[in-house]
């Protein structure tokens, strides 16, 4: 493709009619690849065509539910529907690195202050385990503050007109990709017709004020929804109206996906899911008038970073009582947030300030609001971002040790003849020994916490602080599955499981993303959840016994061979796998959003 070929073109079609028709048949082109077919596409090309119709969407889009669109604008359209468009140009950006890497030294210095130590002394002594205030002044907060690029494009004296008026009218839906997600364009395929979309109320954007005290809150539009249910709600100008509207009268502006907006905001997300060795890092925004609470008392699934970007929040954090921590997607004990056991006489106040941050752990509870306190250049407002961490399941170390029995059973059949097998319960002691780890998971509260192996600060060298805890933790671990003696518990539990025709392994269905064609042999393939009651070998007591006496002496065997360092290969793939789709999610919406840097 000529790189002379540009908009010029375009805004010239009824003269020109071959400009208009190429667009057409690039998007029916690129809309009917598979991923190895867009790998193909020469860079150079593939870039021209994704810059050709970013420039169309950047034109078009801003405008494209204003009745009053020009009809020259509506003729470039008249082949396609937006979706298309939206998708190609997701499609393109796959393999386009939208954001900006930072430093992770720099991002380490602006989040967790300007010592060498502060990361290792908030790993050691804060994460997952206690509130932690990084206040401004022992922050690098400096020109190279990570915050920089996001606060420039916003003005501190007009912060809800920007938003509103600027944001909402560029932002597009960001619809949710599930958290196993493993293949792209899997998620096109249900998605596409979502895609470059207006926002969606709840999904994109609350607008909701807490009744003090009260533990509730009243969300705007609710009138309006009950009667939408099955369908989502849509912004239109209307509601970007309604919402400044509610802004003067006490409601917060709760926004969602600022990573997939904001360049500048994905760049600081992928910078902590390298740090923490997670697939990927959520952003939300929160604008919140003066003396005002937008969300009430509640506990996240995630670990928070609190950022506070403009004015100040008091905040109450209350320890729960239960120290397991809640997983991902899971509420704690059935209960929710505003129900949750805390500790009595156990809060916290904390008095956010411009530039400090807070750390709260998944599972605490907490509130925040405004004060009547008007300051300079903010009326009293609280503008806020709040970094997620979420841990999800394979990442956990539970996750971790379900990973390493796999790859050691795995590892044990190269090694053993099939008849060798034969005659042994293998596959049933295996399967029992995954049951019995999630049993423990639901008890153990180390269990919950997040493996650290994937951090991009881990390191091999014995000598290393964080190496040193991995494996400390590990072999911690290892012999509490050793000492367990929860057989009969766990062959019992799984049956009633499957009596109950539920799903015994639900948990770690994930595992099933080691058995692709390329990396499974399929006599083995999904060893773990096919499974009745006649593979578990207890319809008679000789049978059970048999069973019970080949599962101490593989669960044995496994604690005694199994090391962290042969595990850890194979756990950084699987990461691999889930970070490389969440990069693909957010490269396309990045390119949707052009507008908004």
């Amino acid at each position: 493709m000529d790189n002379g070929f540009n908009m010029s073109h375009i805004t010239a079609a009824k003269e020109h009619e071959l400009p208009v028709s190429l667009l057409d048949a690039v998007v029916v082109l690129v809309n009917s690849c598979n991923i190895k077919q867009l790998e193909r596409v020469p860079s150079e090309l593939s870039e021209s065509f994704l810059f050709l119709l970013k420039e169309l969407w950047a034109k078009l889009h801003p405008q494209m539910y204003n009745s009053s669109v020009h009809s020259q604008q509506k003729d470039l359209l008249s082949n396609m529907r937006v979706n298309d468009l939206a998708e190609s140009i997701f499609r393109l950006s796959i393999r386009v690195q939208c954001a900006t890497f930072l430093p992770i030294d720099q991002i380490k210095r602006s989040i967790f202050g300007l010592p060498h130590s502060s990361f290792k002394d908030f790993i050691v002594g804060y994460w997952e385990v206690s509130p932690f205030l990084i206040s401004r002044t022992s922050r690098a907060v400096d020109e190279e503050d990570i915050f920089n690029s996001f606060l420039n494009s916003i003005n501190p004296k007009d912060v809800i007109h920007h938003l509103l008026s600027s944001v909402l009218h560029c932002a597009v839906s960001c619809p949710p990709i599930a958290s196993d997600e493993l293949d792209i364009f899997n998620f096109l395929k249900n998605e596409k017709d979502s895609l470059g979309m207006p926002i969606i109320y709840q999904q994109d954007i609350r607008v909701l004020k807490a009744e003090r005290f009260s533990n509730t809150e009243k969300h705007l539009f609710l009138k309006n929804l009950s009667s939408c249910s099955q369908s989502p709600h849509v912004f239109s100008l209307d509601d970007v109206y309604r919402c400044n509207e509610a802004y003067k009268d006490g409601y917060t502006v709760a926004m969602r996906g600022l990573e997939f907006r904001f360049k500048s905001i994905a760049a600081i997300t992928e910078g902590l899911a390298c740090l923490f060795g997670q697939p990927s890092v959520g952003a939300n925004l929160y604008l919140t008038p003066r003396n005002s609470q937008g969300l009430a008392r509640h506990y996240d699934d995630h670990c928070v970073l609190v950022c506070q970007l403009i004015g100040t929040k008091q905040w109450t954090i209350s320890s729960p009582r239960n120290k397991l921590l809640p997983r991902l997607y899971e509420p704690l004990d059935g209960s929710q947030g505003s129900n949750v056991d805390t500790v009595p006489n156990a809060c916290t106040q904390i008095l956010l300030k411009e530039g400090d941050i807070l750390y709260i752990p998944r599972g605490y509870v907490h509130e925040a609001h405004t004060t009547n306190d008007v300051q300079e250049d903010s009326a009293g407002l609280s503008l806020h971002l709040t970094l997620a961490i979420e841990v999800e399941a394979p990442f956990q170390w539970e996750g971790f040790m379900h990973i390493a029995l796999h790859h050691w059973f795995q590892d044990l059949k190269q090694h053993v003849s099939s008849d060798s097998m034969t005659g042994t319960p293998y596959e049933a002691c295996i399967r029992l020994l995954h049951f019995m780890i999630m049993l423990l998971g639901d008890v153990d509260p180390v269990l919950r916490k997040a493996c650290l192996v994937n951090s991009i600060c881990f390191s091999r060298d014995t000598n290393h602080w964080l190496y040193q805890s991995q494996v400390a933790i590990f072999r911690d671990l290892i012999n509490k599955i050793n000492e367990s003696s929860k057989f009969m518990e766990t062959l019992q539990s799984l049956e009633r499981s499957i009596q109950k025709e539920e799903d015994p392994f639900r948990r770690i269905r994930w595992l099933e993303s080691f058995n692709s064609k390329e990396e499974a042999d399929e006599r083995y393939e999904h060893y773990i959840f096919d499974v009745d009651a006649k593979h578990l070998y207890g319809s008679q007591p000789e049978e059970e016994e048999t069973l019970e006496a080949a599962f101490f002496t593989v669960k044995s065997e496994f604690c005694k061979q199994v090391l962290l360092e042969d595990v850890v290969p194979r756990y950084r793939l699987l990461l691999e796998k889930y970070r490389r789709v969440r990069k693909q999610y957010l490269n396309g919406m990045l390119s949707l959003h052009r507008d908004l840097g």
